[in-house]
């Protein structure tokens, strides 16, 4: 017996580009957005929502790419980390974890530049306290998040000047 699994057409405006594609409804939102859109900067780590690793933004507000049905995204406007890079709006965080090694094996780092993108916007000058409270859901392996809340506060700190 064979099971056919209906597919559903959703359309929604990926990093400022408008997408439309017909997909199982049972298609994660980060999924859809690796495997469908071939945006792959999205990590896919824990699929349970605790790592961090597949946050995207959706209608501005941070989401787990990985317990959001792609169905559920559909009209809504998407954000990754290529549509926040492409904007150049993020290249002295880039530049900052670069210069701190807070990238070491990389993993992490697209969804901790989401989730820190938030944190700077909500908070722009946040303590280190208020950087390691923002960013506990985004696990990191390597780093020991020392060198990642140091690249924060230096953004932090040049945004506004200093």
């Amino acid at each position: 017996m064979t099971t056919v699994i209906e597919q559903i057409q959703i359309s929604a405006t990926v990093n400022g580009e408008k997408v439309t594609r017909l997909i199982e409804p049972r298609l994660s939102l980060v999924d859809f957005l690796r495997n469908e859109l071939e945006l792959t900067g999205t990590h896919v780590g824990c699929e349970h929502g605790v790592c961090g690793a597949c946050t995207v933004r959706v209608n501005g507000e941070i989401v787990r790419g990985c317990l959001m049905l792609a169905v559920q995204a559909g009209g809504t406007e998407i954000m990754t980390i290529e549509g926040e890079s492409d904007g150049g709006e993020i290249a002295d965080l880039q530049k900052a974890f670069h210069e701190r090694n807070a990238a070491q094996c990389g993993f992490c780092t697209p969804g901790l530049i989401m989730t820190t993108t938030e944190l700077l916007k909500t908070n722009p000058d946040p303590n280190r306290a208020e950087i390691r409270e923002y960013l506990s859901g985004n696990y990191c392996r390597c780093t020991g998040y020392e060198a990642i809340v140091d690249a924060i506060e230096t953004v932090a700190t040049e945004r506004k000047g200093g």
